[in-house]
């Protein structure tokens, strides 16, 4: 089946494209993937290398997993974002990522639109971290987002406070993609706040291919979402169920 993971040029992040990748493909899946003009995009590269001191990156396994994505023709050479027909794909995954470069994907209205007209077709989404705020941003028919009535999670506001105090001092806004936090946007699109689930209180411990004990996602129908990149390998399999 075809999971169409739209991405911005640069500054997506590592695990939370790499790792869904991973358990899509050996799934038996078909990633497509699909940038603003049909480039090559690049994830954050400090997320390679380590935010501070070579610390706050992507662990070892999802910088490895990138690394094979690299080879994948399919990221290489992305469709346009504009030729992506939605109703020729079977699932959706909205990836994350906090650095400037993201802006490019997340306030697009050319996703935004093909986010609301996929959500209609009934069929299975995954969104994670800052991929929520696609789908909060996007709007239907009745100018509600596709959230609307939905229970999600995202980037809890607590993590993204921290990861912003711990890091300006050598990063700046590096972790602050807009004046607006995440969860605070997204808790704003939706029916009632309540339907926000921000989950167990996380900083440390990611979950693992073989250790979800960590990992936290929000379930509601053919609907799924993770927080961080820690959720990344749960959620992959919470849509490969959805397929």
């Amino acid at each position: 089946m075809k999971v169409w993971i739209p991405l911005p040029d640069t500054d997506f992040d590592v695990t939370e494209v790499a790792v869904p990748w991973a358990v899509l493909r050996d799934a038996g899946h078909e990633p497509v993937f699909a940038t603003e003009r049909g480039e090559t995009p690049r994830c954050d590269p400090l997320l390679l290398s380590g935010v501070i001191l070579g610390q706050l990156g992507a662990e070892p396994e999802p910088c490895r997993l990138y690394h094979e994505l690299e080879q994948d023709p399919a990221f290489v050479r992305p469709r346009r974002w504009s030729e992506v027909d939605p109703a020729a794909m079977d699932a959706l995954l909205l990836a994350g990522g906090h650095a400037p470069g993201m802006r490019q994907y997340l306030g697009s209205e050319v996703v935004q639109a093909q986010v609301a007209s996929f959500f209609q077709s009934g069929r299975p989404v995954a969104a994670i971290c800052h991929g929520v705020l696609v789908a909060a941003r996007a709007r239907g028919a009745d100018g509600r987002s596709p959230l609307h009535g939905r229970r999600t999670t995202c980037l809890p506001k607590y993590m993204e406070q921290a990861a912003f105090y711990a890091t300006a001092w050598l990063r700046g806004r590096y972790y602050r993609t807009y004046p607006a936090y995440v969860q605070d946007e997204v808790t704003g699109a939706l029916a009632a706040p309540s339907d926000f689930v921000r989950g167990p209180f996380e900083l440390f411990r990611r979950g693992q291919r073989d250790d979800h004990g960590p990992a936290f996602v929000v379930e509601d129908h053919t609907y799924v979402s993770g927080r961080w990149p820690g959720d990344a390998w749960l959620l992959g399999e919470r849509l490969v169920e959805r397929l």
